[in-house]
């Protein structure tokens, strides 16, 4: 685990515990079931900040894990302690991996996202989940420059930025939502008073939401990727060094 996110870990977990940081997960939760639900396969991985989050509930994929910095209370037995940038999985491993804000508080982000293009297998699919730079959020953020406390100490990544490095790894972006047009106060009476700015946010083109979702899919050129199933397939092994619980992860490898 990065220094950065080693000593921010404790403040991110309390915001997100924050109302404002719960209606925000909430409003998140529901924009990606929209697109986790229509992705299929044999392993999803969730790259996560908060270990305590998971928002592949609603994910028809057969094995959903999460890949979390460090261990906690209350987190599930399905998950692998492990620094973003270092993943211990296999090469083409994983049908679905799911980023949640873990491009906004790293000191490497292009190397997290290198990462989860290592692990995916060929037609497999990323969705990355984000502080959106263009939003009311964003605009605040401007005022908290030399804050270090989350959100506003994320980095915000544009979608130009995202997109030219999702090109460099040979992933096709297919798809970009955004949610959560609320301003970013920590009082409910001010975010009410603030309807206004909510209101005309849903009304400006592009994404204005607080938080953006970037659906992609890892394509090789001349290779038509085979379906879930399909073919003889190298699948991921499981525990790692670090099991969180005496049910650490099973051996999951097995030749199809």
């Amino acid at each position: 685990m990065s220094r950065s996110l080693e000593t921010q870990l404790p403040h991110i977990m309390a915001w997100f515990d924050t109302e404002l940081g719960q209606e925000l997960l909430q409003a998140e939760r529901d924009t990606v079931e929209r697109v986790v639900g229509a992705l299929f396969g044999m392993h999803l991985a969730q790259f996560s900040v908060d270990s305590r989050i998971t928002l592949y509930d609603s994910s028809p994929v057969t094995h959903c894990f999460s890949i979390i910095p460090k261990l906690g209370l209350g987190v599930d037995d399905n998950s692998i302690v492990a620094d973003n940038t270092q993943i211990p999985l296999a090469h083409e491993s994983v049908d679905v991996v799911l980023l949640h804000h873990a491009l906004d508080f790293t000191d490497s982000p292009h190397q997290v996202l290198r990462e989860a293009s290592r692990i995916l297998r060929p037609g497999g699919h990323v969705v990355i989940v984000g502080f959106n730079p263009v939003s009311s959020w964003g605009l605040y953020r401007l005022t908290k420059r030399k804050s270090n406390v989350p959100p506003w100490s994320g980095r915000f990544l544009s979608h130009k930025r995202l997109s030219d490095w999702l090109k460099l790894l040979e992933l096709t972006e297919l798809r970009q939502l955004s949610g959560y047009y609320r301003a970013p106060f920590t009082k409910a009476k001010w975010r009410s008073r603030f309807r206004l700015v909510e209101s005309v946010a849903r009304r400006l083109p592009g994404h204005t939401g607080a938080f953006s979702v970037l659906l992609a899919r890892k394509d090789i050129a001349g290779m038509t990727p085979l379906r879930s199933g399909w073919g003889l397939r190298r699948l991921i092994t499981l525990p790692v060094a670090e099991p969180t619980t005496r049910k650490s992860l099973r051996k999951v490898c097995e030749d199809r």
